[in-house]
C-alpha cells in the first residue's frame, strides 16, 4: 500500500503541475480588461540578451483600458515598442519618449466567443494532460502485481487514481467557468 501512496502522490504532483500551466496559460489570455499578463512570454533584446519585457520595463495599468510600459532606461523605448510589435498581440504600441502606452479596444462579441473558444481548447488539453497522468499512473499500479501486491490493493489504488482524476477534472472546469464569466462580462 505504501508504493500505491507513493504512486498517487507523484499522479497527484502531475496534475497539480497541468493545472498551474493552464492557469498561466489562460493568464495570457485578454478578457476585454487591461493585465500586465497579458504582455508575459513577450521577450526584448536587453544588451544582446533576450529578456522577458517586464524585467526590462515597469509595467502598470493606470485603467481597464490601458497599459503603461516604462522602461528602465529611455534608449530602450525602441526596442521595447519592436518587441511588442514582433509579439503580434494585436495591439498597437503608442510612444510618447517616455512611456509606451497600449490602449485595449472594447471587444466585439464575436472575438468574445473566440477567446473562449481559445480558453475550451487550453481547458481540454489540460484534461488530456491529467487523463495521461492516469493512464501512467494506473499502469505504474499494475505494474505492482508482478511485485506480489495484492489485487485489491490494486483495485483500491486504482480507484484512488481515478477519484483524484475527477478532482482535477473538475477543478479544470470551475477554471474554464470562471475565465468564461469573465471574457463575457462587458
Amino acid at each position: 500500500m505504501e508504493e500505491i501512496n507513493m504512486i498517487l502522490e507523484m499522479a497527484e504532483e502531475s496534475m497539480e503541475k497541468a493545472l498551474r500551466y493552464t492557469a498561466s496559460e489562460l493568464k495570457k489570455i485578454r478578457a476585454g480588461k487591461a493585465n500586465p499578463n497579458m504582455l508575459d512570454g513577450i521577450m526584448v533584446d536587453y544588451y544582446g540578451v533576450m529578456t522577458p519585457l517586464n524585467q526590462a520595463s515597469s509595467v502598470s495599468t493606470p485603467d481597464a483600458r490601458t497599459i503603461s510600459i516604462r522602461p528602465f532606461e529611455k534608449k530602450m523605448l525602441g526596442d521595447l515598442e519592436r518587441a511588442i510589435i514582433n509579439a503580434n498581440i494585436g495591439l498597437t504600441p503608442a510612444n510618447d519618449g517616455e512611456v509606451i502606452r497600449l490602449n485595449i479596444p472594447p471587444m466585439t462579441e464575436e472575438r468574445r466567443l473566440n477567446l473562449v473558444k481559445q480558453v475550451k481548447s487550453e481547458i481540454e488539453t489540460a484534461k488530456i494532460n491529467i487523463r495521461k497522468v492516469r493512464q501512467e499512473t494506473n499502469d505504474e499500479v499494475k505494474k505492482l502485481k508482478n511485485d506480489g501486491v495484492s489485487e485489491d490493493a490494486i483495485k483500491i489504488g486504482e480507484e484512488n487514481v481515478q477519484q483524484l482524476t475527477d478532482k482535477f477534472i473538475a477543478k479544470t472546469d470551475t477554471m474554464f467557468e470562471v475565465k468564461e464569466k469573465d471574457i463575457m462580462s462587458v
